[in-house]
């Protein structure tokens, strides 16, 4: 346990940090959830607006530091590729 001012500070802000990146995460998951839904559910047009929902989502996990721009993008491309497919 931490036995300095500073290193309780620390455990204080990393606890806080990382309540707000799970719920980043928790809320990109859940885009994405939806966005593969409706793609397993083969309807193209509900799959291509949660795709725009999802989009805006992902993007901002990657300005916030959650993911990084090329898993965002990896992620985008891969579901795009699935919507065009169907």
């Amino acid at each position: 346990m931490a036995s300095h001012k500073s290193a309780e500070k620390r455990i204080r802000q990393i606890a806080k940090r990382t309540a707000i990146n799970r719920a980043r995460m928790s809320r990109v998951r859940t885009f994405v959830k939806k966005v593969e839904t409706a793609i397993a559910g083969g309807d193209k047009a509900a799959a291509r607006d949660a795709f725009q929902l999802a989009q805006p989502e992902l993007h901002r996990a990657t300005t916030k530091g959650v993911l990084h721009k090329n898993t965002v993008s990896r992620k985008l491309s891969r579901l795009a590729a699935r919507i065009n497919a169907l």
